[in-house]
């Protein structure tokens, strides 16, 4: 039996709630049903917070969010300075770490933040103003994917400097030991001091590992060519759900589905 004021969905954005052409209508309606069920969405994101904030307001959200793949949490109702959980490094402190790795490896590991505007659209598919809104970024530090066969190399040179990297689908992302998303999930729960609380995550690529680790109800969204099979490699012990619709519809139809599952077990 599921108590809903003690059921959280923790989603990752960028090709889970949405496509990467940033379209968040099919699961607007969905959102709606959980807000009726008094059901929090936090958002999860490698996105800055300066991005999160657009996409709450067009989706009427209100509920803490968690940015820069878990490097903080913000929220109006948070008594903190600022309405802020700072569980990261200061991005200039990674920045140096990661320009440290680059001259280990014999490899020059790019910062996000250091690429041409032009180069960055062609990415993201950001433009304008929201590129500046991606670059507002103050405790992670997100670098062009280097090749796979520097990754054992970086990782040696992370485990050195107390940092922790993260693949994405597009980007990689350099994060503190002490944050990811699954470990501000848990200062969340902490913090909001509900030992119930239940969790459906919602992902699409290994950097959200942490995220559906840490959660009651995992759920994979795949891509239009299918799922990320790093991502279901790493999964594959334990139990999970994979969408069979792509992004934004996958999630729509999977948390419909586990709603209404649960709703009928309560009853």
């Amino acid at each position: 039996m599921i108590d809903f004021s003690s059921l959280w969905v923790v989603s990752d954005v960028d090709g889970t709630l949405m496509d990467h052409s940033y379209d968040l209508t099919p699961a607007k309606e969905t959102i709606k049903l959980l807000q009726e069920l008094s059901i929090p969405v936090i958002l999860c994101t490698s996105k800055t917070a300066a991005e999160v904030k657009v996409i709450r307001k067009e989706l009427n959200l209100t509920d803490p969010y968690i940015v820069e793949n878990g490097a903080a949490i913000h929220g109006e109702t948070l008594k903190r300075v600022n309405g802020e959980i700072i569980l990261g490094e200061k991005y200039e402190i990674l920045e140096n770490i990661l320009i440290s790795i680059s001259n280990e490896i014999n490899y020059n590991l790019q910062p996000l933040n250091n690429i041409s505007d032009q180069e960055a659209t062609e990415l993201t598919g950001l433009k304008g103003h929201s590129l500046d809104l991606m670059r507002d970024r103050h405790w992670s530090m997100p670098f062009l994917n280097p090749p796979e066969n520097k990754e054992e190399e970086i990782n040696i040179c992370c485990k050195r400097f107390g940092v922790e990297i993260f693949r994405g689908n597009r980007m990689s992302h350099m994060l503190s030991i002490n944050s990811n998303k699954g470990k501000a999930i848990n200062a969340l729960k902490n913090y909001s001091n509900n030992p119930n609380i239940k969790i459906i995550g919602l992902g699409d690529s290994p950097n959200d590992l942490p995220l559906l680790l840490n959660s009651d109800y995992k759920i994979v969204i795949p891509g239009p060519g299918g799922p990320n099979l790093k991502l279901i490699e790493k999964l594959n012990e334990y139990s999970f759900t994979l969408a069979t619709d792509p992004n934004g519809y996958g999630w729509k139809s999977e948390i419909n589905k586990l709603i209404n599952n649960l709703v009928l077990n309560k009853r």
